[in-house]
């Protein structure tokens, strides 16, 4: 199951959200592009789902930066595991910071309780509602490429998603929550990660073995461009829920941003 105690922590961007909610694809997020755009990207959101503004607000930018429509799927049919402040104070917000035990007690407890929604919530369940929103955006929106961007729960979607050729056509991963080597050793897309220092999820040992995976496919049939870049200073939900407050954390944030609008760029061409 895709679920860390750091898909949890926190941070509430500045700004308010200028796309809309569109009922007619299950209460997807929309952040519209210039008309015409033959490519789109769809934001898979972390373990706070749509009503953490953050997903919103990026979703904004990578649409203006990007020239293209963004989407931003309700992966959890409007009920999200929790809320993004019940556990902020619990979880470390940059590298070198561990939790104390009475914390990961905490943190334990209430993702306890919350066992049922991420059973009823698991990948499997969503990964299958985001691949079908997805085939219905580009049957009735005509979308020539498609991309996705996953941060932490939807991180590890955007792995099982990259699969899948059919459906998606280059992904970015960002620091995500429960994935294994077989996993990663599936993708059949392009792919791009962005690696926080410190991360119980995606540790060293599994992210320097994800990058041999795809190193080993060099010079086969079954590669594919891969890029794999590490945030110094930063822990595991930089890329999506940043303490800005902190100089590296907060250029983490920027640098796996212009990362994700890069590879885009390169790997869906307009």
């Amino acid at each position: 199951m895709a679920s860390c105690d750091n898909c949890t922590r926190g941070y509430v961007l500045p700004g308010e959200p200028t796309g809309t909610l569109v009922a007619a694809m299950d209460g997807a997020y929309f952040a519209p592009g210039p008309p015409g755009s033959t490519r789109a990207v769809v934001y898979l959101t972390d373990i706070f789902g749509l009503p953490l503004k953050n997903s919103k607000l990026m979703a904004d930018e990578l649409a203006r930066a990007l020239a293209c429509d963004v989407w931003v799927p309700d992966l959890f049919n409007g009920k999200p595991f929790m809320a993004v402040d019940e556990l902020e104070p619990l979880m470390p917000d940059r590298a070198g910071v561990a939790m104390t035990l009475g914390q990961k007690l905490q943190a334990g407890f209430l993702m306890l309780r919350r066992a049922p929604s991420l059973y009823a919530n698991r990948p499997s369940i969503t990964a299958a509602r985001a691949a079908a929103l997805i085939t219905r955006l580009r049957a009735e929106k005509g979308y020539a490429r498609v991309g996705a961007v996953g941060y932490c729960y939807g991180g590890a979607l955007a792995v099982r998603l990259g699969a899948a050729p059919e459906v998606l056509d280059s992904v970015v991963v960002c620091h995500p929550g429960g994935i294994s080597a077989e996993q990663v050793r599936a993708i059949a897309v392009p792919a791009a990660w962005a690696c926080a220092e410190s991360d119980m999820s995606f540790g060293p040992a599994l992210r320097q073995e994800a990058e041999a995976l795809f190193r080993a496919r060099e010079g086969r049939a079954d590669f594919v461009e891969y890029e794999f870049v590490d945030y110094r200073g930063t822990a595991h939900g930089f890329a999506c829920r940043p303490n800005l407050s902190l100089p590296e954390v907060k250029a983490g944030y920027e640098g796996a941003l212009a990362q994700t609008i890069a590879w885009f760029n390169k790997t869906l061409p307009a």
